[in-house]
């Protein structure tokens, strides 16, 4: 059994001696995340696009535990057949629902090619008739939108900027050409220029440099000697038995939601903090507005505590660190604890904000009082006089 992983501040590996091998096969799968309501009824939906909704369960196999896995609603949409760039494809979607108020689309489209070069234009899938898989995910994603409407708390007016991940996943065991099989970490490194080229969408390997291949293909995980994961920031590759691809296939799918989530968190808290900034400098001694400014700070600050719990129980896994390794390779490639940081930072400041407001309407009724024990000594005085 092999067990590797990159490691940063390693030396770089180098492009060993290329190793020719037989036709590459496996399938380009498209991770979309989009953030359509503040929240998601928990309420079973039974049917969506004329589709019934079922129960998320990854395939099984001695490397995932039964129960470490998230379990989201599904929807299996029928497949299309379409042409892309070689050929006549078989288009397979799905859908997951996820409480937190986020839909994931995958789409997924086979491949059968002879060098790695030819699956870079497939980071921006165009079919022959010239329409974009983008731009079908994204009239996909509206009619979810609209067909799930009844069930979203506060929804989005339209569908916004979206979180896509790209993952070739190559079938394994590799073979020469030959017909031997080739270890996956062998393939990696003897083809790492021309990985690092299709992860970061360069059509021609020759232009990127040492350094930038390096980077891009840095973050790698190792199992079994047939298998290999590299991560970087918008696209993987998966080198594995096509049985156990759905497994790993999930974790990037949750990431890439839990940073569609994070960054539609931080958009909610800057329209906040800027509000309530707003509201400190200009309305500083109007108590209906204090008292309402500050419900405000207190729902969003109970809110964003009990869906950030969410979303951190959606990636638990218990009992697999190889999946979790992978799973940390990819929150570091999305920069989540960043955005974690900076969500709390912006918390925080609320708490503050809230304070201050606090602190101002307690010293508005310390005023009036003391007013009103004003008024009615001279009240008392001028009565004595009258």
């Amino acid at each position: 059994m092999t067990l590797a992983t990159g490691q940063p501040g390693t030396p770089p590996a180098r492009t060993g001696p290329a190793v020719e091998l037989t036709r590459l096969r496996g399938e380009v799968v498209y991770l979309y995340a989009f953030d359509i309501a503040y929240e998601m009824s928990r309420a079973p939906i039974r049917e969506l696009l004329g589709q019934p909704v079922a129960q998320f369960v990854p395939d099984a196999s001695k490397r995932s535990p039964r129960q470490s896995f998230f379990r989201p609603q599904m929807v299996r949409l029928p497949p299309v057949e379409r042409f892309g760039p070689r050929g006549p494809v078989r288009v397979e979607r799905q859908i997951k629902l996820l409480p937190v108020g986020a839909v994931s689309i995958t789409v997924r489209v086979p491949f059968d090619v002879d060098k790695i070069d030819d699956l870079v234009c497939y980071h921006d899938l165009r079919f022959s008739d010239g329409s974009w898989l983008y731009d079908e995910v994204r009239d996909l994603a509206e009619q979810v939108r609209q067909a799930l409407a009844p069930t979203l708390i506060r929804p989005m007016k339209g569908i916004g900027d979206e979180e896509a991940y790209t993952v070739f996943c190559f079938n394994a065991p590799l073979r020469r050409a030959d017909g031997d099989p080739l270890p996956a970490e062998e393939w990696f490194r003897s083809n790492r220029r021309a990985v690092a080229s299709l992860l970061t969408e360069e059509p021609d390997q020759r232009l990127l440099s040492a350094q930038e291949a390096d980077e891009s293909s840095d973050r790698f995980f190792s199992y079994y000697e047939n298998d290999i994961v590299i991560v970087d920031w918008d696209a993987a590759v998966i080198v594995d038995e096509p049985r156990y691809f759905d497994e790993v296939l999930y974790i990037m799918e949750l990431a890439n939601l839990q940073l569609a989530e994070l960054e539609a968190y931080d958009r909610i808290l800057d329209d906040a903090v800027e509000k309530s900034y707003r509201d400190l400098a200009g309305r500083r001694f109007k108590s209906l507005r204090l008292s309402s400014t500050q419900r405000e700070l207190r729902e969003i600050r109970i809110d964003l505590a009990r869906l950030q719990d969410e979303l951190s129980n959606i990636t638990k896994f218990f009992g697999d660190w190889h999946l979790a390794r992978i799973y940390q390779g990819l929150a570091t490639r999305f920069h989540l604890q960043e955005w974690q940081k900076s969500i709390d930072e912006k918390l925080r400041t609320l708490d503050d904000l809230y304070q201050i407001l606090r602190q101002d309407q307690t010293n508005l009724w310390m005023i009036i009082l003391e007013a009103s024990i004003v008024g009615l000594f001279v009240l008392d005085i001028v009565k004595s006089l009258w």
